[in-house]
């Protein structure tokens, strides 16, 4: 399917979403409740069978956190992005790596480096910090004294 096909197939499985315009990939929008039921349909569908989970990160806007998804179905060759706004001050989402095994570890690194909390995650703990580490290094309100890090 090329993009115009997926803004139209998309909103039949999830008529909330919305796109932003621009960009090489389609990007779209999902609130954060209705992400994980969404992921699964695009797994599970035929027509989409977006199989491939080959980024997961997280941005700091200051005002909230932004979880951003890259999937791609290596059978139909087409790609989307998906971003789900949280709140910072209880960043949460339901965990996909029961979905696509990949993103088992990337939601560990997110945990650790932004304090996203994915519900349902069968091994959430620290990747690189220790467990007694205070705060998330990669939100723009963090402050290392050492190093004299501040954003």
């Amino acid at each position: 399917m090329n993009i115009e096909e997926l803004k139209i197939k998309l909103p039949e499985i999830q008529p909330s979403i919305t796109f932003e315009e621009g960009g090489e990939f389609l990007n779209l929008n999902i609130d954060a409740k209705e992400f994980k039921d969404f992921a699964q349909m695009i797994f599970n569908n035929d027509n989409l069978s977006f199989n491939y989970l080959f980024c997961l990160t997280c941005v700091d806007w200051k005002t909230h956190l932004t979880m951003v998804y890259h999937f791609e179905s290596t059978k139909h060759r087409h790609i989307i992005v998906i971003k789900s706004k949280l709140d910072r001050e209880n960043p949460e989402i339901e965990t996909v790596s029961d979905i696509w095994r990949t993103a088992e570890l990337h939601e560990r690194e997110v945990y650790d480096l932004f304090g996203v909390r994915f519900i349902n995650h069968p091994d959430l703990r620290r990747l690189f910090l220790t467990e007694d580490w205070n705060g998330y290094p990669l939100r723009k309100d963090y402050e290392d004294p050492v190093n004299m890090i501040k954003l």
